[in-house]
């Protein structure tokens, strides 16, 4: 059983002088990491799909570091390309013709860009998303599906936030997903004033199973943006290249305006991309919107290898294989312990759920148990999938999982 106390000693010098010690979603203030004592808070190092923490514990890790680790951590090929880009520069005044590259490359990958633009995170072009929509349409508002997570900043927070003004998300309209006439109404009683539809390929929010679109929901979503010359934005931040390399709208069978990449774009090297349509390649050249390292070379070198490298094994489909082996080998673990596991969405971005106790407590207990024994689950969050995972890998997990059930049912009699 794994034990953190260099964790913990870590953590009280960072208190000292960090707010919240780590701050955001990977710290305990904000993280999905109930009991805190069952996680680790700082790692040492990491390498293909573990990673190890200031303890020296082990865990196969199903957060990549919350999605950027696609390929396995420290992966040859992108890490080789990025140190030759570092031998003959990064940041520098004048770009590398890198970012030419690499643009080229997500042209002829993605089904909807004929153009793309880079950043660092994914907030940085869900806002270029929406500022380009409303630049585009003169329009303010922009609709949501209730759940959705696009970011931090204040356009996509609440109201009643820390910090957050009613002027700043004063224009935001918001639907229930899949509730395809409640959109619609809400088309009609806004009707010449929505500028934009941002949304994920399907709904992989925090404390909730996730939900594919209904038959034929984004094929009507996408004529009723058309129809009332309302900017579709795509938010594949998440999702982008785990289910299609073409994009995740490619893979529900339409074309977004503009689409959202970041975590799996470059293998934990710090880029984003927001990749559209040609009729708002002017508008976006109209604003005001840079970053001091926006034109890093080094990422652009490891984006291009990483994608490549994507293309090459099949990623998509190497994940759907991966996904369903763990699925399988889990849900079976549930039901022979006789506990009601739900694993949805897709198989490589999965959402776990013990639907036996609607508190989650009981399935806060059983993450918990996971990772003390090695295997790095989250309670309410959606889980990641890497390439270099092995089947040796998913035997452990499913082991360990059965062993944290038999825990958990010794703790819980029926």
């Amino acid at each position: 059983m794994n034990t953190y106390s260099k964790s913990r000693e870590e953590f009280a010098r960072a208190v000292k002088v960090i707010p919240s010690g780590i701050y955001g979603h990977q710290g305990p203030a904000e993280g999905c990491f109930i009991p805190v004592d069952a996680f680790p808070m700082f790692s040492q190092r990491a390498k293909g799909s573990y990673f190890w923490d200031v303890d020296g514990n082990r865990f196969i890790d199903y957060m990549c570091a919350y999605g950027p680790n696609v390929l396995g951590y420290c992966d040859e090929d992108v890490d080789a390309a990025a140190r030759k880009q570092m031998e003959l520069g990064d940041c520098i005044t004048a770009p590398s013709t890198k970012m030419i590259d690499f643009a080229e490359l997500l042209v002829d990958t993605v089904a909807s860009a004929d153009w793309a633009f880079f950043a660092k995170n994914g907030n940085d072009v869900t806002t270029l998303a929406v500022l380009t929509a409303r630049a585009y349409s003169h329009k303010k508002k922009i609709v949501f599906f209730k759940g959705y997570y696009h970011g931090v900043a204040p356009w996509t927070q609440k109201v009643d936030y820390a910090g957050i003004l009613e002027e700043d998300v004063c224009n935001n309209l918001y639907v229930d997903w899949n509730d395809y006439d409640q959109l619609e109404r809400v088309f009609q009683e806004n009707k010449g004033q929505i500028a934009g539809l941002i949304a994920q390929p399907y709904m992989h929010g925090n404390f909730q199973d996730n939900q594919f679109p209904a038959d034929g929901f984004w094929a009507k979503v996408r004529k009723l943006c058309t129809d009332n010359d309302v900017v579709l934005i795509v938010d594949d931040v998440r999702a982008g290249f785990r289910l299609d390399l073409a994009g995740s709208d490619h893979y529900f069978g339409f074309e977004a305006d503009l689409i959202c990449f970041c975590k799996a774009l470059a293998n934990g090297y710090n880029v984003s991309a927001l990749c559209g349509k040609d009729f708002l390649k002017n508008t976006v050249s109209s604003l005001t919107y840079t970053g001091s390292y926006w034109l890093s070379a080094v990422p652009f070198a490891a984006g291009i290898a990483c994608v490549e490298k994507m293309r090459r094994l099949n990623l998509p489909k190497l994940l759907q294989e991966k996904g369903e082996k763990l699925r399988d080998g889990l849900l079976a673990a549930a039901k022979r312990y006789q506990f009601d596991l739900h694993f949805t969405g897709a198989p490589a971005l999965f959402y776990l759920r013990i639907a036996d106790d609607p508190s989650l407590s009981l399935h806060q207990e059983w993450v918990a148990e996971c990772v003390k024994r090695g295997v790095y689950f989250t309670n309410h969050h959606n889980h990641f999938l890497n390439a270099s995972l092995t089947d040796g890998d998913i035997a452990e997990t499913v082991a360990v999982a059965e062993e944290a059930f038999e825990v958990l049912r010794g703790r819980h009699p029926l």
